[in-house]
């Protein structure tokens, strides 16, 4: 079932959404060559714990496997769930997605983007304002009274048009008190299903069109987490959460661009 929010939970989700926002933003900045993406993922540690959030990757388990690293940073071919190591430098011409969740107030944000270091191919460039678009596309058929594949179907018909492919294995999702809640939000119409869930005020859907450049199909790393492109193409990845209510789509991961409290404390 998919979970509805109460006016409650709807606030307490743009307070987390925000607080994700402002984190990706602040993030966005640090990226540059010469960085490693160790210390990517610690700054984005430090602006977490900035805000009194906590991060919902850190810890996050699968089996016997618990996520490592307090942000996912995938580089070039990753895809998604790149864990910062130090031996991984940044360097002109890389692509780099840059994926916050945050736990805050019971509530979770979660929010990507997809970053370029100086020029990269025109087809690279393309990738990046492709998927992005992909998004914006995917928001806007969010809309009460649509199913949830009509958002599907619009962002693969977009992304196809353009010669890429759109990853099969991870989709979007429901967030809420959780990280992951129904419904899956598969970026590509899965045509075996007739039906998909109707789309209702109150619902909070995590976005997230995975583009590659070359084909669809993607491999998980010896790590158990990072993923890979199969053909070692680069890949994009965009996301925001979204409110659905009467009046069409919200974005809820908009920044909030003053201080955090605690640092304008620190400064006072």
């Amino acid at each position: 079932m998919i979970p509805i929010k109460n006016k409650d939970g709807i606030a307490r989700m743009r307070e987390s959404c925000a607080v994700a926002a402002s984190v990706l933003h602040e993030l966005k900045k640090r990226v540059f060559p010469g960085v490693s993406t160790y210390d990517l993922d610690q700054a984005a540690r430090e602006l977490i714990a900035q805000h009194g959030a906590r991060s919902a990757c850190y810890g996050y388990q699968i089996g016997s496997r618990r996520y490592p690293a307090y942000s996912c940073i995938s580089v070039n071919e990753e895809v998604v769930h790149g864990i910062g190591t130090l031996k991984r430098i940044l360097r002109e011409g890389d692509i780099v997605s840059l994926d916050i969740v945050v736990q805050y107030n019971g509530y979770i944000g979660d929010n990507a983007t997809t970053v370029k270091l100086g020029q990269v191919p025109a087809r690279v460039d393309e990738l990046l304002s492709v998927t992005e678009e992909a998004l914006a596309i995917g928001i806007r058929h969010a809309t009460v009274g649509n199913r949830i594949g009509d958002i599907s179907e619009a962002i693969q018909k977009f992304v196809e048009s353009h010669r890429f492919s759109v990853v099969r294995e991870m989709v979007g999702h429901g967030v809420g008190q959780s990280m992951h809640e129904e419904p899956q939000i598969p970026n590509f119409l899965d045509r075996k299903k007739s039906k998909t869930e109707l789309i209702r005020p109150g619902m909070t859907l995590a976005i997230e069109p995975m583009v590659n450049l070359g084909g669809y199909r993607t491999k998980t790393l010896s790590d158990g987490w990072t993923v890979v492109t199969s053909d070692g193409t680069p890949a994009a990845h965009f996301e925001h959460t979204v409110l659905t209510t009467d009046q069409g789509p919200e974005i809820l991961t908009i920044p909030r661009l003053e201080q955090p409290a605690t640092a304008k404390a620190a400064a006072s």
